[in-house]
């Protein structure tokens, strides 16, 4: 199997909700294929554990015991730009280590499918984006799109960002942010025939608090196939 790299079309658009969805999926499957999350910023106390809520969902989806430092080997406890976090806990969020986590779950797993943090564009320096990240590990883009009034233009913006690096949509997802968006179905029309990769999907709104459940639900209407082929 390949390995992807999970980005939105902005910050809080279901980039998890996806990847823990396509990790249940795929897994179902019988394809052993790990998460990643290299840089997450912003944790809770949750019975008096210091976690991030979206590493805590992509391990609770992989559903088996893995090291938490090779899936997320940088987490800062505020919930700011990445750049700016790990500037004001003067840490450097180091790309070659994140290439060496990457590279130990790849040997280890069919595939990995690593998450993003904010839209593709975010920094993680003056000098790195998230782009940066598919670039240097060689992953195909899966892009979130998120449902909502704007999501045309920010949508078509990152595919060209996308392409503009080289790097190939493996294809994309629709993720309903807003069950009563006004023209919903048209826009979601509108980008099929934009976009040129398959959509892999249009989730519903799920709410719930178990990640199993949740992605087991989204599962369901997301068509995998297409990450399958070589």
């Amino acid at each position: 199997m390949r390995n992807f790299f999970i980005t939105g079309t902005d910050t809080e658009v279901g980039k998890t909700f996806v990847a823990c969805a396509l990790l249940v999926a795929l897994r179902a499957r019988g394809i052993r294929v790990a998460p990643m999350k290299p840089v997450a910023a912003g944790v809770i106390v949750q019975n008096g554990t210091t976690h991030n809520e979206d590493v805590h969902a992509l391990l609770a989806a992989y559903g088996s015991a893995i090291d938490a430092s090779l899936v997320n080997p940088y987490c800062f406890a505020e919930p700011v730009a990445p750049h700016i976090a790990a500037m004001r806990e003067a840490r450097t969020i180091d790309l070659e280590v994140i290439e060496k986590y990457f590279n130990q779950l790849a040997a280890s797993h069919d595939g990995v499918l690593v998450e993003g943090a904010g839209g593709f564009l975010v920094p993680l320096s003056m000098k790195e984006s998230m782009a940066s990240l598919p670039v240097r590990l060689g992953l195909e883009v899966i892009l979130v799109v998120g449902l909502r009034l704007g999501c045309l233009n920010h949508a078509l913006l990152t595919v060209e960002a996308i392409h503009a690096r080289g790097l190939k949509l493996a294809g994309w997802v629709a993720n309903t942010l807003d069950s009563d968006m006004t023209c919903r179905q048209e826009n979601i029309s509108s980008l099929k025939q934009l976009i040129n990769a398959p959509c892999l999907g249009v989730l519903p709104r799920v709410v719930g608090a178990d990640v199993r459940e949740t992605s087991q639900l989204a599962c369901a209407h997301l068509h995998v196939d297409a990450l399958l082929k070589p």
